[in-house]
């Protein structure tokens, strides 16, 4: 590499910050926004549209859901359906209802969501719901009807 080369990369206006930024991924982001009217659906639409590196805006009133595909960050698409349209807007918090080990502990269940979904919970403690020891499980078959043969008392 000679000077003349070394002095045009130290000069180079060309490249920018080009190299320093990384390229957002083709993502779908889902959220939750309260849709009463085709003038709402409308409004929410147009807003996301608008948005840089939106593809494809999917919106379904009567789940109160609308779906982003595209090269965006899911938390500006809530701020922009939220500074846009003035409505309240949220990440998706629902996950189907089959993803669920406990569908209708405390916490997960919820009468607001759309049917075949319920609340999404990310707490370890939800997943040890219901979960007998093997110690309660003896106990509680040594006295069941069925054995019989368990309990001498009987």
């Amino acid at each position: 590499m000679g000077a003349l080369d070394h002095f045009s990369d130290l000069f180079d206006c060309s490249r920018g910050s080009s190299k320093l930024k990384r390229r957002k991924q083709l993502q779908t982001v889902e959220v939750k926004v309260r849709i009463d009217c085709e003038g709402c659906e409308r409004k929410v639409k147009r807003a996301l549209e608008g948005m840089k590196g939106v593809k494809q805006v999917d919106v379904e009133r009567k789940a109160n859901k609308v779906t982003v595909v595209g090269y965006v960050d899911p938390s500006k698409v809530v701020s922009r359906v939220a500074h846009r349209t003035g409505k309240k807007a949220e990440l998706w918090p629902y996950v189907p209802y089959d993803m669920v080990a406990h569908p209708y502990a405390q916490g997960v269940y919820d009468r607001k969501a759309p049917t075949g979904y319920v609340r999404r919970v990310d707490d370890p403690q939800m997943s040890q719901l219901a979960r007998a020891s093997s110690t309660e499980v003896r106990y509680t078959t040594a006295f069941s009807d069925e054995n019989t043969q368990a309990c001498a008392i009987m």
